[in-house]
């Protein structure tokens, strides 16, 4: 049996289609193994957000030719429909394939030799905005992202998303739904939905069918499926109806992840951001009125072309003020073919590199203040198979990441908890409430 092998590199969409490409290679009587394996093929999804996963995707290649130095390599995702050719150049690739490919690779892959030449299948993207193709993650973790939606017609000057994916697409409600209740019958209890823009869900063949809202009422009914969890979503699409909704849902858990990019509006009018400051206090203030325990985090972006420092402190600052829990914090790194590469105004490495240090310091702050905020309360925490120091982790519904000692069979398993105590290591001590109430009455 052929050994096959996989490494992503992105996004929870790049975890869903890589383990859907998985599935495949099964179908085709490939196993599917670990990285240091020693595989056949080695397929690595790319990302292509930041100049640093580009880098990365070399060096990953080098390492699965040093597990296996004969095997075939494939490169996919979104590096891969942006520069096939300079990819192609790489030492010990062998194919590469774009967005258009990607999910037909074992067709491709009919001969494993290795030829002095990489073979490129790539097409201009244009020919892929009306085709969505339906991916999701499964029997490798607790959880199932879950692709929804795929590529964006937002034309942020900083971003070659939509030049890697295309148009805005999407699946339609009721295979949505379908593919939902299977995930619930495999076992997995928590769903994570995914999509380039998340909150633009319900075009198909370039007009609008549905909205976002109701996939979300959909899906609330689903029977089997404990958790639901929006991976990210934009402030301008995330209505008051959907948070009143999900602050009254079944399954939809108090969790959002709202892009801001930056706390200035002329940054945001740079970026051609479709909202401004105001709009994202608005939204942050809804949440925690109808949801004062929900978790709340942030993107955003340091060191964008005109960004002074007088425009950072004011990001710092709006953050600082903001009741948020924590940040990913992105240092802009210049894209060929965006509009920010052609920008004046550069900042310099260093000056990036302090304003993501003063960001990610602000960040631990935010979510050991979050974390502190839910000591003494009780909660529901879904248990992962991790193992570390005789610990096992997990996460609340609103997505306090917890510890307790390792049980196995508390894998997969959802358990109402008491949390005790704020760790050393940013995590919190919890113990079952159940375990905790004969403690205390000891």
């Amino acid at each position: 049996m052929k050994k096959v092998a996989f490494y992503t590199l992105g996004c929870k969409l790049n975890y869903s289609e890589t383990s859907t490409i998985g599935r495949l290679f099964t179908d085709a009587g490939y196993a599917v193994v670990e990285f240091q394996d020693k595989a056949d093929v080695y397929v690595i999804n790319t990302c292509s957000v930041t100049d640093h996963a580009d880098k990365k995707c070399r060096k990953v290649v080098k390492e699965a030719l040093k597990y296996s130095p004969n095997a075939f390599v494939t490169i996919v995702g979104c590096y891969a429909q942006l520069k096939p050719q300079e990819i192609a150049e790489i030492e010990g690739v062998d194919m590469v394939l774009g967005a258009a490919e990607k999910f037909r690779i074992v067709e491709y892959i009919t001969d494993l030799t290795k030829n002095p030449k990489t073979v490129v299948h790539q097409q201009n993207i244009e020919k892929v905005n009306h085709n969505f193709i339906a991916s999701y993650s499964i029997g490798d973790r607790t959880r199932t992202f879950l692709k929804v939606q795929d590529g964006c017609d937002y034309p942020c000057t900083y971003c070659t998303i939509p030049l890697a994916r295309g148009a805005s697409r999407s699946d339609t409600i009721e295979n949505v739904i379908n593919r939902a209740k299977s995930i619930a019958e495999s076992g997995v209890k928590e769903i994570v939905l995914t999509g380039v823009n998340l909150g633009d869900f319900g075009i198909r063949n370039g007009e609008r069918e549905d909205k976002f809202f109701d996939l979300v009422k959909a899906l609330d009914e689903v029977e089997g499926i404990e958790r639901i969890r929006i991976s990210s979503i934009e402030p301008n699409l995330l209505s008051n109806e959907i948070i009143e909704f999900v602050s009254t849902s079944k399954r939809f858990v108090p969790h959002f992840h709202i892009p801001l990019q930056s706390g200035s509006d002329k940054i945001l009018g740079l970026m051609r951001r479709r909202y401004r400051t105001d709009l994202y206090v608005e939204r942050v203030a809804k949440i925690k009125e109808v949801m004062p325990h929900c978790c709340i985090g942030v993107d955003v972006i340091v060191g964008f072309p005109g960004e002074t420092k007088a425009d950072f402190l004011d990001t710092f600052q709006f953050l600082n003020e903001l009741n948020i829990s924590y940040l990913h914090v992105f240092t802009y790194s210049e894209r060929e073919l965006t509009v920010a590469a052609e920008m004046k105004g550069v900042v310099s490495g260093s000056e990036r590199n302090e304003r993501s240090k003063m960001l990610h310091i602000l960040s631990d702050k935010k979510r050991r203040a979050f974390y502190q905020s839910q000591i003494g309360t009780e909660g529901e925490v879904l248990f992962e198979a991790d193992q570390k120091m005789g610990y096992m982790h997990g996460f609340t519904k609103n997505y306090v990441k917890v510890r307790a000692k390792y049980d196995p069979l508390m894998v997969n398993e959802l358990k109402a908890v008491k949390l005790l105590a704020l760790t050393a290591e940013g995590e919190v001590e919890v113990a079952e409430l159940e375990t905790f109430t004969h403690i205390i009455n000891r």
